[in-house]
């Protein structure tokens, strides 16, 4: 069993822990396709191919607070992603998936749930010793950390 981070985005971070914390393998999933909901279909597509049978995904929730013209793209991306999700749990493929909202997120990196991205990137290599210059690969590293350190519902 692997503990597997999502940070949905048009440039959706994966990061995939072991049992003992130890990274697998980090990604930055992308399509070129910019025709939406063909676009949302195939980040979902690729985002699921990083998931294995037994795997305990996190992906990280909606922020309903934003504005602006990209939102309903994340939401339609993030809902794509879930999608995948709960089909994968109904072929008992995973046991579910746990969404952490952004701010328990950030609380549980820095402590503080407001935190800047060039805070969480400091504060998961403070942390964890983990460093990446992306920081979508380390909110899916953090949000990996979540599932395996809080347990899974």
């Amino acid at each position: 069993m692997n503990y597997v981070g999502i940070d949905p985005s048009t440039t959706t971070g994966i990061c995939v822990l072991n049992e003992d914390g130890e990274v697998i393998t980090t990604d930055e999933v992308k399509t070129d396709t910019k025709e939406e909901p063909q676009r949302f279909i195939e980040l979902a597509e690729q985002v699921v191919n990083y998931i294995e049978q037994g795997d305990k995904v996190t992906i990280e929730g909606f922020s309903y607070g934003s504005k602006g013209q990209g939102v309903s793209t994340q939401y339609g991306i993030g809902w794509a992603i879930r999608i995948k999700l709960v089909e994968l749990q109904e072929m008992n493929y995973i046991h579910g998936y746990t969404d952490v909202a952004p701010s328990a997120l950030k609380k549980f990196v820095t402590g503080k749930g407001n935190a800047a991205k060039d805070i969480i990137m400091r504060d998961v290599f403070k942390k964890w010793g983990f460093e990446n210059n992306s920081n979508n690969i380390c909110d899916a590293y953090a949000l990996a950390r979540f599932g395996l350190e809080k347990g899974m519902e």
